[in-house]
């Protein structure tokens, strides 16, 4: 993004990191299928920042920035919110590339920066293949409940 009247580029790394500490959100959902009850939960972690539909620009060289990740538009029906844009990530490869990203460029928020642990310890709980047993998804379910407090 650039700043009106000149070419200074205003996203890099650090503002990528401060942006995420405001209105980023890291978010696990496990799936049970009612259709069958004995097969394996699925885990998806995912990763988004949501900002107002005029800011769309900001998500976009987020994007490039990043390299990864994908940019939609999210209608809002409640009275008191206007539409918005996700960039989200919840491809495990681009997570993993995202903790590397905040490896170099780290959030200050404790919270985001907990929350971003908590990520990191689900997916190698998933990358250990331990998900798929009943200990895997017992401590993926006690990581996500520490998880936006």
């Amino acid at each position: 993004m650039t700043s009106e009247g000149n070419n200074l580029t205003i996203v890099n790394g650090e503002y990528i990191s401060g942006l995420v500490d405001g209105e980023g959100c890291f978010y696990s959902n496990i799936y049970y299928f009612k259709k069958y009850p004995d097969a394996c939960p699925q885990t998806r972690i995912h990763f988004y920042i949501k900002l107002r539909e005029d800011d769309l620009i900001i998500l976009e060289e987020v994007k490039e920035f990043l390299g990864f990740g994908h940019i939609y538009y999210q209608k809002e029906t409640r009275t008191n919110h206007s539409p918005c844009h996700r960039y989200e990530v919840n491809k495990r490869d681009e997570l993993k590339k995202l903790i590397q990203f905040f490896a170099k460029h780290p959030l200050h928020s404790p919270k985001k920066a907990r929350d971003l642990n908590r990520i990191k310890e689900m997916l190698v709980i998933i990358d250990s293949g331990e998900h798929l047993k009943p200990s895997g998804i017992a401590r993926i379910t006690a990581l996500k409940k520490e998880m936006h407090m």
